[in-house]
């Protein structure tokens, strides 16, 4: 296997290491990598979060992660060359797509991963259309990127904002929360979220009574939003941010003892990585969905257990980084199938050819893509333990209610995806 990956990043001063390949550290401002030579080998390029408030949950673990499956796959054996490429979008749309675009005209990339970010994600599925090329969204989470906006070269991978509206909202009403307070991220992610979480909340005869949009990036005074949730006589607080946005929330909830009045925090998208970071004595009681977790059968535990060793600072997998293995297994399958001169060629069968063949791997074990390009597989609605409930530094979570594959996305005909309804 060759590894090797290009970093355009700021604020990272050092030269990194990604896996057992060197991390070649461009300063900001674009400068240009040297031309790949266009050939036989597969390039994947993971477009990410490496400084910014996303950093934790997909980032440098992802692309690990992804070169996890190349082992996995045995693609040397295979005599299948493939590269890994890391850069850092900054969370601007304009960066990451200056960045893909270097990638296709110059490095000869296949694919884009992650993108972790919905405007930048939506933004890249406008260009891989353009260009051929396959996308396969490992990080952000608007459902239009297989509704309204969907593409024959893109395929969406660990959730999606219905996913987590339905799998957390619909319990949560059912429950007895009944009236919901939003703090929603003001961009593309958080709106959508909001939207859809709207729809569950009033489907279950609930109500929203309040909503209020805080900047991204860069907010960390909570305060006034919480003071507005309180008055409202909210039974759950929906977060509709993340990272560290999602966590200053959390913290200053806390404080303001919101959980001791009886208000609820749900975290609408949340990982491991954001329980950890709390630890059990803030966190506990926050309710969030993932459709990945490392403890959650013997699959899951195989497969952290091969890759926790490499992962960077003694991290767990969560869905983002569980997705881009899945989704770079299922993509080397393919290609051994096709053939590599075939699959570079022509992104878009590639795209048919991954909907065509059924999934399996050891994350998210059997499953299938939909024509709009969703991969299905079931969702879990997890609980943070009380700390007395954790039996160590990762055992963070029970399982509160699982929504079966069938149920868990949106419905195929409702979300006006092109390509099914066209």
């Amino acid at each position: 296997m060759q590894v090797s990956s290009g970093l355009v990043s700021s604020g990272l001063g050092r030269r990194a290491l990604l896996g057992t390949g060197a991390a070649t550290l461009l300063a900001p401002g674009m400068q240009r990598p040297a031309r790949a030579q266009k050939g036989d080998t597969l390039r994947i390029g993971v477009l990410t979060d490496l400084s910014g408030a996303y950093k934790d949950i997909t980032g440098q673990n992802g692309a690990i992660c992804a070169e996890q499956a190349v082992l996995d796959f045995g693609a040397a054996e295979r005599g299948i060359k493939v590269e890994v490429l890391l850069a850092d979008h900054q969370h601007r749309p304009d960066v990451g797509l200056n960045i893909v675009r270097q990638w296709f005209d110059q490095g000869d990339v296949d694919v884009v991963m992650d993108a972790g970010q919905s405007a930048i994600a939506l933004a890249v599925n406008g260009l891989v259309t353009e260009r051929n090329k396959l996308h396969l969204n490992t990080g952000a989470a608007s459902s239009e990127l297989t509704g309204r906006q969907c593409s024959p070269n893109t395929i969406h991978w660990p959730y999606d904002t219905w996913c987590n509206a339905n799998s957390t909202a619909r319990s949560l009403v059912r429950a007895g929360g009944k009236r919901w307070f939003f703090l929603v991220a003001d961009y593309s992610f958080g709106k959508t979220m909001q939207a859809d979480a709207t729809r569950m909340i009033e489907a279950e005869g609930g109500e929203v009574v309040g909503a209020a949009l805080h900047p991204f990036p860069g907010n960390t005074d909570f305060s006034s939003y919480l003071i507005q949730a309180r008055a409202r006589r909210a039974d759950v607080l929906a977060l509709a941010n993340a990272g560290t946005d999602m966590l200053n929330c959390v913290k200053q909830a806390a404080e303001f003892g919101l959980n001791r009045q009886g208000i609820r925090i749900a975290a609408l998208v949340a990982f491991i990585q954001d329980v950890k970071a709390l630890g059990l004595n803030v966190a506990q009681g926050l309710t969030l969905t993932e459709t990945f977790y490392w403890d959650l059968n013997d699959r899951t535990r195989a497969f952290t257990q091969r890759v926790r060793p490499r992962l960077a600072n003694g991290n767990y997998p969560n869905m983002d980084h569980a997705s881009a293995y899945s989704a770079t297994l299922h993509y080397l399958k393919v290609v051994a199938e096709m053939g590599v001169a075939r699959a570079k060629a022509d992104g878009r069968a590639v795209c048919a050819a991954m909907k065509a063949m059924p999934t399996d791997d050891d994350c998210f074990g059997r499953g299938l893509i939909r024509a709009d390009g969703r991969k299905i597989h079931p969702a879990y609605l997890f609980e943070a333990k009380k700390p007395e409930e954790s039996s160590g530094p990762w055992d963070l979570l029970k399982l509160v209610g699982t929504t079966p594959a069938d149920q868990a996305f949106r419905p195929i005909a409702d979300g006006g995806c092109k390509l099914v309804t066209g």
